[in-house]
């Protein structure tokens, strides 16, 4: 930039050459023109050549210098503009431009910098205001979904374990006092509490599952999802048939919230589908991500499903679908088990 304003200076100097060498010549047209019609005594040929060349050396550097001495003040506001606005590309919009006091053009041109500046450095102050902002209802939300998250585990706790450790507490003390009276009916109890420990056992595999990292801690999709269901082969009967594309480089954020999704259906089918076999299916097609989750289990009702404990997951996973701009469709019959599919988009 300070090129440009030297070859201002210089630009100004070529003109005001021009100025002076066409005032001499038409100084020079009259001189010829006096000495050709008139021919005064005073004035020759010698004479005119001899002037106009005395007055081309003595007004070229003459008018070179009275050029500089009237622009050097504009190049130095110039300079002092252009270290403004290099400060300005630095983010620093604290700068201000002082002594602006000959009210000319440039200093037109000062004050509108100086607006500019100021308004740069409102913005940048509200942009830092919605940043904050945004922080603080990003830490709210997380609150608020961690303690809808406690309460909806605290809720299940006591809705199910909790009567069901009940149920065996009870069934165990009654077939204590049986077992000896009547042992038919002591082994029908036996295996009542073998189920219910059963069912028991399974509403705790899957709370737990809630209680995993919601990210997937540095492993990708498929990693974390193979992962899961090994785990839960080793600690379960079931039977699990999981089948993963090669997928493409998804956001953190949609690899999160397909994982919790997952872990969600998996959940529901641990607790209520009484199933021994889930299939998991993702596949990659050509604009979207394609996820199966199917089990074999007893299936329900949809009308009715607003009623039953899976509502709350089902809304779940629908949400979490819709979040990240997918579709979410479940399927499901009494007797013919439950089958999710989702459709997330690249």
């Amino acid at each position: 930039m300070f090129k440009q304003l030297k070859s201002i200076r210089f630009q100004m100097i070529r003109k005001e050459l021009k100025i002076i060498y066409f005032s001499l010549f038409i100084l020079a047209l009259c001189l010829f023109f006096l000495y050709s019609v008139y021919e005064p005594i005073w004035l020759s040929l010698q004479a005119i050549f001899l002037s106009l060349g005395l007055l081309v050396f003595i007004m070229t550097p003459v008018g070179i210098y009275l050029t500089l001495q009237s622009t050097k003040n504009i190049k130095k506001r110039l300079d002092v503009y252009s270290v403004f606005l290099s400060t300005l590309s630095e983010g620093k919009y604290e700068a201000e431009l002082l002594n602006l006091e000959e009210n000319d053009e440039l200093d037109l041109i000062g004050n509108e910098l100086n607006g500019l500046a100021k308004k740069l450095k409102d913005q940048v102050r509200s942009l830092q205001k919605l940043a904050d902002e945004k922080t603080d209802l990003a830490n709210q939300a997380h609150v608020a979904a961690t303690i809808e998250e406690r309460q909806r585990l605290a809720r299940d706790l006591h809705d199910a374990v909790s009567q069901q450790l009940f149920a065996l507490t009870m069934m165990s003390q009654a077939t204590v006092k049986t077992i000896e009276k009547k042992p038919e009916e002591a082994i029908e109890q036996v295996r009542e509490i073998s189920e219910i420990a059963l069912q028991a056992q399974n509403e705790m595999r899957a709370l737990l599952l809630h209680l995993r990292p919601i990210q997937l801690s540095g492993e990708s999709l498929e990693e974390g999802i193979k992962k899961l269901t090994n785990e839960l082969k080793q600690k379960s009967n079931l039977q699990f048939d999981v089948n993963i594309d090669e997928l493409p480089k998804l956001s953190q954020a949609k690899e999160d919230h397909l994982f919790r999704l997952l872990q969600e259906a998996l959940s529901n089918a641990l607790r209520h589908a009484n199933a021994t076999k889930i299939t998991v299916n993702i596949k990659e097609k050509s604009d979207a991500i394609h996820i199966h989750i199917s089990d074999n289990g007893i299936g329900f009702n949809l009308e009715e499903q607003s009623q039953s404990k899976t509502s709350y997951g089902l809304k779940t996973m629908r949400e979490r679908s819709e979040e990240i701009g997918g579709t979410f469709r479940i399927r499901s019959k009494e007797g013919q088990g439950t089958y999710i599919d989702v459709r997330i988009p690249k």
